[in-house]
């Protein structure tokens, strides 16, 4: 083969690279074999009539300055020159599978550096560029994105929408022609578009079909867009979104995009998942210690800003009784923090709340075995706050406007020394003066204007909060972070390498849950995916759901409860020990198992599992999300078994309806009695539905004999 032509291997993928004339990837998908010269030579494009006399090659970074008229990589001048770049190969590193190609243009004074890497182990594609200015005037930098090229077949897409309590929620469309861009300027990762999408061949399904998945780690503004040329080829761009004039580079300096992580699968978006969820397991969140990820009570909808030291402690001895093992207090504590219109940048605690200090809380909490937490919103500032009164330049924001507030608050310029240095010692001091063993750390408004002395700078902003993150976490490395942002507004790769769970929706209904969870599902595992048992009656929906609805949709996440125990009858009491008790029995296997979603005829009927990834056994949950479509639902099967095992089913949860007064004469057999079946039995032809009532579930159990 010959040397320009660098072939990567994963275990399920591989990736061609051309290095000259052009760096451009010529092939990435499933395993292939053949790779020489004559086989490069097959692939050539031709040429034809209408165009230019030459062939356009989608570079990793297309350039305009060789012919390609979609978007390019990369947008920028210097005072309106050097705006057309054409970028030369000159040098690449290989160690494994890990490149470093370096490419100049020496007209424009611009170097760009490709780092790309195939993780052998689980065949995530990762990749980011850096351009470097190399003369002495500064150059505007508009745009820099990482472009990806995709197969023709690659004709639909899936990408996500959502906003506040309804994340995650996806939609499909046909990209025939021209393309789909999406856009996010809310200044958090946010929770109307995830950056990331999925593309594959027509009608792929949770099992079925090729899929590339894409994902932008990064916790500001984005942009995400997938294009036809008008020669059928396709291509993925993703970039952070800069205001205008945010990016400068002087002689010497460089800009980094955001890595991005992709997937390729042949096994439709199960085998896209598998992929992420075993990468952010092994490279991405890392857990202080090695202990199951402990069941949560936050007090939020328990008390909200009603705090008093004796209630709070009868609250942690309940649930403790509960099998509790974390108790997390929220907003409120703080000094003048009675609501949500003053206090906020205040991180002293309210003595008036609490007269003997906050000691004798954690103690009690200590005391009954439980880890104790806390809440911040570290990043906002109400004008109603001591410290606004008394630095009224610490915002984020353009002299001479009166920006908008949201949820009567501003934020902090973290890139000022000063803001970013108070911030340090008072979060410091709260985790050096307590046994806290987790921060909720909230953010829960929409950045407006991000100035920093009158320049735009929400990339900059973005950054500060990764360093003020990094040195908490440096001097308190046992102490565990989550990403709340209002429930889902700051989900994304680059915020988990420094946290270790998400608040996945501030909506604890769950009915809605069920289809914000399997969202969230395709790109991280269940361990770092908050999900809690709320009341019967949901705060955010007005919905009541059965504890058995609300506890099994809850399992397969971390889980928690959001609630005031004290308040609770025995009867709701009971059902939360109980499913805190199954979720124990269980997370072993739901926080390193395999994530797979099944595919069934009728959309009413959701189906999700996790099998142990030595396929010994097996948890699976059937959710009636609505009325069955027909009179009966078919049958069940569970793919991901090891075809060659007999595997025992035996029925752990099951709404009591299907036995007392449902709409069946006859249930089926295993629901009965414990039956024994072969994993290809399970996967081809499964077992028959029971009909049940909407917004219930039952949950089932598969075990290797």
């Amino acid at each position: 083969m010959k040397e320009d032509i660098v072939h990567l291997h994963g275990n399920t993928s591989d990736l061609i690279i051309q290095t000259h004339p052009v760096v451009e990837i010529l092939y990435w998908g499933d395993n292939i074999s053949g790779v020489e010269t004559n086989a490069i030579q097959a692939i050539k494009r031709a040429i034809p009539n209408g165009r230019l006399d030459v062939d356009t090659p989608m570079t990793i970074s297309p350039e305009q300055g060789r012919g390609v008229f979609s978007s390019p990589g990369m947008e920028g001048h210097r005072q309106g020159l050097d705006w057309s770049p054409v970028f030369e190969f000159k040098t690449i590193q290989q160690n494994g599978n890990n490149l470093l190609i370096t490419t100049e243009d020496q007209n424009a004074g611009l170097r760009l550096v490709c780092e790309l890497n195939l993780d052998p182990k689980t065949d995530v594609l990762q990749l980011r560029h850096t351009l470097t200015n190399l003369k002495s005037e500064t150059y505007q930098v508009d745009r820099l994105a990482v472009t990806l090229p995709l197969p023709e077949r690659a004709e639909e897409l899936m990408a996500f929408h959502g906003r506040w309590v309804r994340e995650f929620q996806p939609h499909r469309l046909k990209v025939k022609h021209g393309g789909y861009q999406q856009e996010n300027r809310r200044g958090r990762t946010s929770h109307e578009y995830f950056p990331g999408f999925m593309q594959g061949t027509s009608g792929f399904s949770e099992q079925q079909g090729e899929v590339w998945g894409f994902h932008l780690a990064w916790s500001g503004n984005h942009r995400l867009r997938t294009d036809v040329k008008t020669d059928g080829r396709r291509f993925v761009q993703a970039e952070a979104l800069y205001f205008s004039g945010e990016m400068t580079l002087a002689e010497g300096e460089s800009l980094s995009t955001p890595w991005v992580y992709a997937a390729y699968s042949a096994h439709g978006l199960n085998g896209m998942s598998h992929a992420f969820h075993q990468f952010i397991r092994q490279q991405i969140v890392h857990f202080p210690d090695n202990k199951p990820r402990p069941v949560h009570l936050n007090t939020w909808e328990g008390i909200y800003f009603d705090h008093n030291p004796e209630y709070i402690m009868q609250m942690a001895s309940r649930a403790a009784e509960l099998g509790v093992e974390r108790f997390i207090i929220d907003d409120g504590w703080f000094k003048g923090r009675n609501n949500d219109l003053a206090a906020l940048g205040d991180w002293y605690l309210d003595t008036k709340k609490y007269p003997n200090g906050l000691e004798p809380v954690v103690a009690h909490v200590r005391n009954l075995g439980m880890e104790f937490g806390i809440w911040v919103e570290p990043e906002m500032i109400n004008p109603d706050s001591d410290l606004f009164r008394a630095h009224p330049d610490w915002l984020l924001a353009v002299e001479g406007y009166q920006q908008p507030t949201g949820r009567y608050q501003y934020v902090l310029d973290l890139q000022k020394p000063q803001v970013f240095d108070y911030l340090l010692k008072r979060l410091d001091s709260l985790l050096s003066s307590y046994d806290v063993a987790y921060v909720k750390w909230d953010m829960n408004r929409e950045i407006v204007q991000p100035g920093h002395d009158g320049y735009a700078a929400l990339d900059g902003q973005t950054k500060a909060l990764y360093d003020l993150l990094d040195e908490l976490r440096s001097r308190h490395p046992k102490v565990e972070f989550e990403s709340c942002a209002s429930g889902g507004g700051r989900i994304d790769f680059e915020i988990l390498k420094r946290t270790h769970r998400f608040w996945t929706s501030d909506n604890n209904d769950a009915l809605e849950r069920q289809h914000i969870q399997r969202g969230m599902s395709y790109f991280f595992p269940p361990e770092v995916m908050g999900a809690h048992i709320g009341g019967r009656h949901c705060h955010c929906t007005r919905r009541s759901h059965s504890i058995g609805f609300r506890g099994l949709t809850a399992l397969f996440g971390h889980m928690g409860v959001e609630l005031d125990p004290v308040k609770e009858s025995a009867e709701e009491r009971a059902g939360f020990t109980r499913y805190i008790a199954l979720h124990k029995q269980l997370r072993s296997l739901l926080h390193s198992g395999k994530v797979v979603r099944i595919d069934h005829h009728d959309p009413a009927l959701q189906i999700n599992g996790v099998i142990a990834q030595d396929q010994s056994s097996a948890v699976f949950l059937l959710s009636q999300l609505a009325m069955p479509t027909y009179t009966l639902s078919g049958c069940a099967r569970f793919a991901g078994l090891d075809p060659n095992k007999n595997y025992r089913l035996k029925v752990l949860d099951h709404p009591a309806s299907l036995r007392t007064g449902g709409v069946m004469k006859k249930l089926p057999q295993w629901l009965e009695e414990e039956l024994t079946l072969s994993g290809a039995w399970l996967a081809k032809a499964g077992i028959a539905l029971p009909v049940m009532d909407p917004e219930s579930a039952l949950l089932i159990r598969l075990d290797a004999v």
